[in-house]
């Protein structure tokens, strides 16, 4: 009696496990062409859209024109993708010369944080994070929890980076970052995992993100809460760089250099 009552929770646990489970997107369900297709072409090829590395304009997002990191996230956290808008092109092409090699991993935070943080209930950017993890902010320290991997993260060869076999695909790299360019991904109003975009200033990291976010297709925010945008209502004086004025909404991000304005900004920032 006392094994067939053993033998019936653990089925029921089994049937619980497998049912949630089923919930959580993966990788395979993200990338694959019966899924959401967001394989590593079409991330390569909607980055470009949006940093185009030949463009007219030298900062079609404002910040510095510079190319960008972009890591896609599954709903737990794994590394999905990581592409850059590096195109091979003449000084457009080595990943550790022509591009902030230190983004790499920051975008991967950013990707994680964002995943981390927002639910089917409230999206939060990583940019809403700024102003409460300042010293007496409601979550003061939270920039220093779950730490990035870092025997994960530098491991493999350079010249994988950003390609295909990039050596952070199929890990959990953590870390938690708390300005512009992290953004979770909704489909019909589910989370699916997140993105995260860096290698320019903090706010046209978080343009950039929102842009690729709309042309995926993965911007159904949930209407709770769905303040994602970056408000920009933090002050900081020019000359001592400190700030003079406090966020008033609480989730607020100081503006940045050669700040992306509302005609290049496609509606991500609220200024």
């Amino acid at each position: 009696m006392l094994q067939k009552t053993r033998l019936i929770a653990t089925l029921a646990f089994t049937v619980v496990t497998t049912c949630s489970l089923a919930h959580a997107e993966s990788c395979e369900q993200i990338m694959g062409s019966k899924g959401l297709g967001l394989n590593y072409t079409t991330l390569k090829s909607t980055l470009l859209q949006v940093v185009p590395a030949n463009s007219t304009s030298t900062t079609p997002n404002g910040g510095l024109g510079f190319p960008m990191w972009l890591t896609l996230v599954d709903g737990s956290g794994r590394v999905c993708a990581v592409v850059t808008s590096l195109d091979g092109s003449a000084k457009n092409a080595d990943v550790t010369a022509d591009i902030w090699l230190g983004s790499r991993i920051i975008s991967a935070q950013k990707a994680n944080t964002a995943n981390s943080f927002a639910t089917g209930k409230l999206s939060l950017s990583t940019a809403n994070l700024y102003a409460a993890v300042q010293p007496g902010g409601s979550l003061y320290g939270l920039q220093a929890s779950n730490p990035v991997d870092a025997l994960e993260a530098y491991q493999g060869r350079a010249s994988d980076f950003g390609t295909q076999w990039d050596p952070l695909v199929g890990i959990r790299i953590g870390g938690v970052n708390v300005f512009g360019g992290g953004l979770a991904l909704y489909y019909h109003g589910h989370k699916v995992g997140a993105l995260g975009v860096s290698g320019d200033t903090s706010c046209t990291d978080h343009v950039v993100a929102w842009k690729v976010r709309n042309l995926l297709g993965g911007a159904t925010v949930p209407p709770f809460g769905a303040f994602d945008k970056m408000i920009q209502d933090i002050t900081v004086d020019p000359t001592t760089g400190l700030i003079t004025k406090a966020s008033a909404s609480g989730f607020g991000h100081p503006t940045c250099l050669n700040n992306p304005t509302p005609a290049n900004d496609g509606g991500s920032i609220v200024h």
